[in-house]
């Protein structure tokens, strides 16, 4: 799942910086947790696609890119996007 991750935003976005970091083992008995994990993930990631961008326009770019993610059983996913040039603080 994480390979999918990584390839469908390097795909659709061309980041500069890109962390993509399974947390399901932090959500063990929550909603949508999975045996195995891969269920919830941080995606960290800076992109010339977001530049002039609101935050809420550069969370539907990630959300769109990871249709199949979402469709192979991905649950949550926390976004961290920022435009070249843009303090990160990861």
């Amino acid at each position: 799942m994480q390979d999918l991750i990584e390839t469908s935003l390097e795909a659709a976005l061309a980041p500069e910086r890109l962390v993509v970091l399974d947390e399901s083992a932090a959500h063990a008995g929550h909603a949508g947790h999975r045996e195995g994990g891969e269920s919830h993930f941080r995606v960290r990631i800076v992109s010339p696609h977001f530049s002039g961008r609101s935050r809420v326009e550069r969370h539907r770019l990630v959300n769109e890119a990871l249709k199949p993610a979402f469709a192979r059983g991905v649950h949550a996913l926390a976004i961290e996007a920022s435009a070249p040039g843009e303090p990160v603080r990861w």
